[in-house]
């Protein structure tokens, strides 16, 4: 599905004083931007629908942000979650990426930052909505459809965060050859991502154990200091 322009952007944010510059900033870029100051609240709006891309604050007041964000994913928001947090360790990091978010930026940021990592997030969505779909492909019982964006194993789907489906759909078009890993996070996470590549692991590690929750351990192969290979060609 094509973003609408401009992008719908939900800012998950209770401190007005960190709020009201980051609608300014997004409000500027073109975006119709709505806030909201309770993970309760933003996990309600994300589920009406029509919201591109959440950009959530660790500590809000009822609920953990890594709860939100896993509540977010497990019930199927697919779009792009920006994680703004205090916390900047690369264990708080990696936690966030963990549980679905696609990057994160620790405060204190400046705003041009901010606007520019939302875009790249947004671009890289359009980028991926627009490009011609191969058919729907199987391997080893996995059935992929990139229209849909939807995968399986038998008559199971397999839940996949938009990242994790984009990892698994790259590999299953290039099944059989080695993608170095510099390729799988430019056409994964833009060409302009400013995160660690240690992003590519934890999505690598999580789609790895949903595909051996389903039966098919072993599908894809690690190719040292290169980048990952999926076997098992049908």
């Amino acid at each position: 599905m094509l973003l609408p322009v401009p992008a719908r952007l939900l800012v998950m944010e209770d401190d007005d004083d960190v709020a009201g510059p980051l609608l300014r900033a997004l409000t500027r870029e073109g975006h119709e931007v709505e806030r909201v100051a309770t993970g309760s609240a933003g996990l309600k709006r994300v589920a009406d629908g029509d919201i591109d891309l959440v950009l959530l604050d660790l500590g809000l007041p009822d609920m953990d942000g890594l709860e939100v964000c896993r509540l977010l994913r497990s019930g199927g928001y697919d779009g792009g979650v920006l994680m703004l947090t205090a916390r900047s360790s690369e264990l708080d990091r990696v936690d966030g990426l963990d549980v679905g978010a696609d990057d994160y930026l620790a405060k204190p940021f400046g705003l041009a930052e901010l606007q520019a990592r939302t875009r790249a997030l947004l671009r890289r969505t359009t980028r991926a909505a627009v490009v011609p779909a191969a058919p729907a492909l199987e391997i080893e019982g996995l059935r992929i459809d990139r229209d849909a964006r939807r995968a399986w194993v038998g008559a199971l789907e397999i839940v996949l965060t938009e990242k994790e489906f984009d990892l698994l759909a790259e590999l299953c078009a290039r099944r059989g050859t080695v993608v170095t890993r510099e390729a799988l996070m430019d056409a994964v996470w833009d060409e302009n991502w400013f995160g660690s590549t240690k992003t590519l692991d934890v999505t690598m590690a999580r789609l790895r154990q949903k595909l051996e929750a389903h039966g098919l351990p072993g599908l894809i192969t690690t190719v040292r200091g290169v980048g990952f290979r999926l076997d098992g060609i049908a």
